[in-house]
């Protein structure tokens, strides 16, 4: 099975939108797709995590389906992040310096793609 890793690095929700998107494809396709929040992306937890946000229902989506792989502790930390990361149950990432490493996915055959 093809095994894909998006590493989402803007804190743009129009940007994240594909990200969740394309997550969520590759599930209905039956392919692995996992989603690391890097950089300012952290940020979007919160306001993701509201019922009125725009990206609610295709972040919940993805949640529901494990596709949220984990949250860099590093930038979550200088962000001021970690409150609705935690509050939302999502792993926090730092195996390379508190961020999440690259090589770890390398290593067990995922394709990697960053937004």
């Amino acid at each position: 099975m093809e095994k894909t890793v998006l590493f989402a690095f803007r804190g743009d929700p129009l940007c994240f939108i594909h990200v969740l998107l394309n997550a969520l494809d590759l599930k209905e396709r039956g392919l692995e797709g996992l989603i690391v929040l890097e950089g300012e992306s952290v940020k979007l937890v919160g306001p993701m995590s509201e019922s009125g946000h725009f990206l609610y229902a295709l972040y919940q989506k993805a949640k529901e389906a494990g596709l949220i792989y984990g949250a860099c502790k590093a930038c979550a930390t200088k962000l001021e992040a970690l409150g609705p990361i935690e509050d939302e149950g999502i792993p926090l990432v730092g195996e390379m310096a508190n961020h999440p490493a690259m090589g770890t996915f390398i290593e067990k055959g995922y394709k990697i793609i960053t937004f």
